[in-house]
């Protein structure tokens, strides 16, 4: 068969494919079938038949990834994710797998003291940065009172988490987290990766600055949702990390403590955080594959729901400063 030109192209034969919708065998032209051959491959899916009406939905695509996301962790429900109001993010992985987000922004037409972007999964191996942002999604369902405007964007690494074998790297083998545009890049980033790590494949940073399209993705949505805050989930160090002004790092969030581990060529702390000025907390989680309790998860989102309040652009006012507060699950008397 022949495929309608709208699906001529990688992206959506693989996601056709992660959809279980085509085969090779039904694809009838050269064409498609040197793209299926780049694609299919990499869907990890059982795969069936194509219809020539057939066409797929960004919900499709969404639905599709929440499916894999909870065969590959336990603590993450399809349920979860699907029908919970995630939407493609206008980005994608190597792969074709989209980056999914939530927003929860202003209420009632008032303005949000700060805007926060959540991420987690950037590295594919650290499944507990992925999982506990849906958990973070839970509290905001509750709570939520629209003084912050949240981003969350659970895995940028689709298709590190979704390999076989989790991998920290995308799928071309680069850490997306050593892959953003700071100063003298080429040299200082290849120079670190050299020496320091002694070519640790886990530590690629990439040919080039933004050379992969999540790490393009994240640097876009950073200016383009112009966050004052950037919270990004790792594991398992079991501390906080911040860059940024240092009279507002934070503390501790739960038993999490301030640990500054120093900033690395191409990070996202370096690049957002030193260089753009925006304050960026790293929590690392103790565990990869282990989520903390559920008190901790508690504790974790509390404290950093009252230090977003004392760090405002604007000083709430005294209701506000109670809404905002009820907004973390806080104390709703």
């Amino acid at each position: 068969m022949k495929l309608p030109d709208l699906m001529k192209n990688s992206l959506n034969l693989s996601v056709m494919a992660a959809l279980g919708l085509i085969t090779y065998s039904s694809l009838t032209t050269a064409t498609d079938q040197k793209l299926a051959l780049v694609s299919l491959p990499n869907a990890n899916v059982s795969i069936s038949t194509l219809s020539t009406n057939t066409y797929v939905t960004s919900e499709q695509r969404v639905d599709s990834l929440c499916h894999q996301i909870e065969k590959k962790l336990g603590s993450v429900k399809a349920n979860d994710c699907v029908g919970r109001g995630f939407e493609e993010a206008d980005g994608y992985s190597v792969n074709g797998l989209p980056i999914i987000e939530r927003e929860f922004g202003p209420l009632n037409g008032r303005e949000a003291l700060s805007r926060v972007l959540v991420i987690g999964g950037i590295h594919g191996d650290e499944y507990s940065s992925v999982s506990i942002v849906f958990k973070f999604m839970k509290k905001l369902e509750q709570h939520h009172s629209g003084l912050f405007h949240w981003k969350l964007v659970p895995l940028m690494n689709p298709d590190g988490l979704l390999q076989k074998k989790s991998q920290r790297m995308n799928v071309r083998g680069v850490d997306l987290n050593r892959n953003f545009p700071t100063p003298n890049w080429h040299e200082e980033s290849h120079h670190y990766w050299v020496k320091k790590t002694r070519r640790n494949p886990r530590r690629y940073p990439g040919p080039a600055p933004l050379s992969e399209p999540e790490s393009q993705w994240l640097a876009k949505t950073i200016g383009e949702f112009q966050p004052d805050v950037i919270v990004s989930i790792h594991a398992p160090f079991g501390i906080l990390d911040f860059d940024g002004p240092k009279q507002k790092a934070p503390k501790r969030f739960g038993e999490l403590h301030l640990n500054l581990l120093g900033t690395y060529p191409g990070s996202l702390g370096n690049y957002a955080g030193v260089h753009k000025e925006i304050p960026v907390v790293t929590i690392e989680l103790p565990y990869a594959g282990i989520m903390p309790s559920s008190r901790e998860i508690r504790n974790i989102w509390v404290d950093l729901v009252r230090w977003l309040i004392d760090n405002s652009k604007e000083e709430p006012a005294a209701t506000q400063v109670k809404i905002t507060a009820n907004e973390g699950g806080l104390d709703p008397s």
